[in-house]
Order: C-alpha cells, then sequence, then structure tokens
C-alpha cells in the first residue's frame, strides 16, 4: 500500500468535502485494501463528462490498490432518484434499465480499469427483502429526518406532492452500503444527504461507519450551469472525437483549469505549474486547452484519434479550412429547410437565431434571410463546427 500522506493527497484532489478526514485516515491506517463504492441508477442510456468525475475518483482509489465496486442501482433505478427533483420521477420498466446497464458497462471501463472492478446490481439484495424487513428498515428513520433532504423541504412547503417511495430512497442507498460492507461512498455534492444516510445505516448495523467522499457537480460548456444533455452544455462519452475535441476547444480558460483537475490525469504540480506559466505568458492557453481536448478525446478513443481531432480543429478552425469529411446534400427549399434537414438546428426558431447572430454562412457570406434558396452549389457554415457542401 502507498503511504498514508501520499494517498491523502490523490483521495483529496478535487473533492468537494470528505466526512470525516479523521475517520478516512483511521481507515487508511488499517494498512488494508479499502472497499470503495459508487452507485449509478441507469436512467439514461449515455453518460456524459459530468458524470465521470467521480469515475475519476474511483480510478484514483484503483491507483492506490483499493476495491472499488461499480454498484448499478438496477433496483432502485426502476424507482428513481428524487436528488434535486421538484417532481415525482416516472418509473422505468426493467428491461429499459437493464438495457441502459449494458451501455454503462461498456462506457465506465474506458476510465476504469476491468480487471480491478467489481460490477453488481443492488436487486441482489433489495428484492428479496419481505414486507416485514422493509418495515424493519423503514424503522431505523424517522419522517423528520428524511424530510431534512433540501429538495423534500422545498417540495413539501410548494404543495408538491411527494411518493412514500420516494422517502425510500435514501434508505435502500445506505442498504446498499450496509450489504457492500462499504469504507467509502462516493457520489457528487448532491447526494450528500445519502451518503450520509448510509454512514448512519451502517452504525446502526453495527457495523464500522462509511466515509462520505462527495465531488463538485462539473459545470457545462458554458462555465454558468451544471453539465445537463437538457441543457445542451455536455459533452457526451459517446460522442464523435471531432465534436468532443470542437466543444472542449469552446471552454472558458478558467473553466478549463477546472476540467484539468477534475478530469485530467495531470498532477496537481504539473497543473499549477502551467497555470503560472499562462500567467507569465511563457504559455499559451490555446495550447492548454488542445492538450486537455486531447486527452480527453484520446481516453474514450483511442490515441490515434485524439491526434487526428487536433489535427482536424487546427486544419478547419485555424487555418480557416473545411473538413475533410463534410457531407454532401442536394439542394431542396430555402436555406431553412436545408438546415432543418440536415438537423444543423433543433427548431426554426434555433436556425433564425443564429441567423441574426451572423451564425450562418453561404460561401463565406453571411445568410440573414433564411427563406431564401440557394442559387448555386457550395458550402454551408452552421455555427463554427459544421459544413455540408449544397449540390445541384
Amino acid at each position: 500500500m502507498h503511504d498514508i500522506e501520499s494517498q491523502l493527497e490523490l483521495i483529496k484532489r478535487g473533492t468537494a468535502e470528505i466526512i470525516s478526514e479523521e475517520d478516512l485516515i483511521a481507515k487508511l491506517k488499517q494498512n488494508r485494501p479499502l472497499n470503495v463504492k459508487a452507485g449509478f441508477d441507469p436512467t439514461a442510456p449515455d453518460l456524459h463528462l459530468g458524470h465521470t468525475v467521480v469515475l475519476q475518483k474511483m480510478k484514483h482509489f484503483q491507483e492506490l490498490g483499493h476495491n472499488v465496486t461499480f454498484l448499478i442501482g438496477d433496483f432502485t433505478g426502476m424507482i428513481g432518484d428524487p436528488t434535486g427533483k421538484s417532481e415525482t420521477r416516472k418509473p422505468l420498466i426493467k428491461e429499459q434499465v437493464l438495457a441502459n446497464a449494458e451501455t454503462y458497462k461498456e462506457q465506465v471501463f474506458k476510465i476504469l480499469d476491468p480487471e480491478k472492478t467489481k460490477i453488481c446490481f443492488n436487486s441482489a439484495w433489495l428484492e428479496p427483502l419481505t414486507m416485514k424487513e422493509t418495515l424493519s428498515l423503514m424503522a431505523k428513520f424517522t419522517v423528520a429526518r428524511i424530510i431534512e433532504r433540501d429538495d423534500f423541504q422545498k417540495r413539501y412547503k410548494s404543495g408538491e406532492p411527494i411518493g412514500m417511495h420516494e422517502f425510500m430512497y435514501p434508505i435502500m442507498q445506505g442498504f446498499d452500503s450496509v450489504n457492500m460492507n462499504a469504507d467509502i461512498e462516493l457520489g457528487g455534492t448532491d447526494q450528500k444527504f445519502n451518503l450520509l444516510v448510509g454512514r448512519d445505516l451502517l452504525r446502526q448495523y453495527g457495523k464500522e461507519a462509511q466515509v462520505a467522499i462527495t465531488m463538485p457537480i462539473i459545470e457545462g460548456l458554458d462555465g454558468v450551469q451544471k453539465m445537463s444533455k437538457s441543457l445542451g452544455n455536455y459533452v457526451g462519452i459517446s460522442e464523435s472525437p471531432k465534436d468532443m475535441f470542437g466543444k472542449l476547444m469552446s471552454i472558458s480558460d478558467e473553466l478549463m483549469f477546472r476540467y484539468y483537475t477534475l478530469l485530467s490525469d495531470m498532477s496537481l504540480k504539473d497543473i499549477e505549474k502551467m497555470k503560472q506559466d499562462i500567467e507569465t505568458g511563457d504559455f499559451h492557453p490555446m495550447t492548454a486547452k488542445k492538450n486537455l481536448a486531447k486527452e480527453i478525446v484520446s481516453r474514450y478513443h483511442g490515441t490515434k484519434a485524439g491526434v487526428e481531432a487536433e489535427e482536424e480543429f487546427v486544419r478547419v478552425f485555424s487555418n480557416k479550412n473545411v473538413p475533410t469529411d463534410i457531407q454532401e446534400y442536394k439542394i431542396q427549399g430555402c436555406f431553412l429547410d436545408i438546415i432543418l434537414a440536415l438537423n444543423f438546428a433543433s427548431s426554426k426558431s434555433e436556425a433564425r437565431r443564429l441567423a441574426e447572430q451572423g451564425g450562418i454562412h453561404f460561401e463565406n457570406e453571411k445568410v440573414y434571410d433564411l427563406t431564401t434558396a440557394p442559387e448555386h452549389e457550395g458550402i454551408l457554415k452552421v455555427g463554427k463546427r459544421k459544413f455540408a457542401k449544397l449540390i445541384k
């Protein structure tokens, strides 16, 4: 095992809170592989970089020689975690949950070492529970304790309905920790309440309390709101290398350093040195951003794809050239029809907004009136990264 000081340095990297550091040190002093868990409800088929912040921390624990379990909440996923929700989630059917779980397994092994990762499903212990056992589990917590959660408080005060099954969610997550003999549980800052319930529940079962480690909720490409598919400010880990690289190049310099800390394998010492070099003018932030984008693309698509994505970005955006793999489209209708047919905009209003902002070009000329039609063949560019060759 690594010495405690070096373990703490890596474990604390990028963390929001450790409850408690004293307990963590005590566990590390036992000089044994600790049981580290993080649970994911497979409620959607794909992951984005926001989800990988916790996965990166799991990877750190693997590097330190600890036992890491990726828990798939196939049972709780059918209920839906109420965390941060203003209304009751619609339950998912089992087939949908299991299909999503399969895609999760494929995606997480782009970060975690499959040889060192244990995967389990919480239906193994939650599904067999009898009514008597379920009631006994519920009796370990009061309504007053569960209603302490911010989102429950808000919904209760605003008169929004809260299902009884939602009250059960944090208790079931805590019961996962009991069954897994968890030493450490990882989660986002929005999971703090659930992690603390697990800590309490382990004590009630006469076991050593788990250490709760929360990770920040990473901001999306806009640098303001949390990364979310619904907000369109996300980078999906299954996106094409070109799109992934281009999106990462759009972030601010300030956000770039946060991404380096939470998503990169670069050491904190090297990140700090790079930051100082940028401040003194010895290193260009554009180069730093390219290096980050290439590292992340390489992680999910391979080194060759990372290098090619960088070359394509430089060719298209730095040298103002057209991509090599540009699609062709036979001219039919006006510019608005063409843009929607190519899926270059999600709606007519988005297309018009892009045109008003000068974000649509045909043969290097800005197109403001989308009701007009192209009179000849040429290159259509929408936004910074979408190109098509219009042909007759």
